[in-house]
Order: structure tokens, then sequence, then C-alpha cells
């Protein structure tokens, strides 16, 4: 398979959340880079293409910007 990412991304679990019209959704990231992630969450319908993701153990917040949809997993640009 070839890599198509611009930085490589590096293996994590992290508790997140998914946030936006007022509301959150959570989710776990799987892989991270700096300028994007791979999130799990329960099921992808109905999360926008634009959200906010909070990370849980740190206090991150990172807009994004969704580029891949999968049945329980959906890739995201950081920006």
């Amino acid at each position: 398979m070839d890599e198509r990412r611009d930085k490589a991304r590096h293996r994590v679990l992290k508790a997140g959340t998914i946030a936006f019209g007022g509301g959150g959704i959570d989710c776990t990231v799987r892989n991270l880079s700096d300028t994007g992630a791979a999130l799990d969450v329960t099921s992808p319908v109905g999360i926008p293409d634009h959200f906010n993701l909070f990370l849980t153990g740190d206090g991150t917040h990172l807009s994004c910007t969704v580029v891949w949809r999968k049945e329980r997993r959906i890739g995201v640009r950081f920006g």
C-alpha cells in the first residue's frame, strides 16, 4: 500500500471528543501526526465535514476537516 501522507502518523490510544453544533461525540484517536489523525467512532453518520477535536488527556483543541470515512473510523486533516 502506498503512503499518501506528507507526515508519518504514530500509533496512539487517546480519548477525545468530536465537538460541533453545541454537542459532542466521544471518539478514540488511533494514530496521530502533526497534520492529521485517524479517529475511531461508533458511527461516522451525522459527523460534519468540519469540527473541533478535543483531546481529553492533555486538553488539546484541534480544528479538523474530514478527509475519508469508513464504517467506524474517520481520517482528518488539522487546520
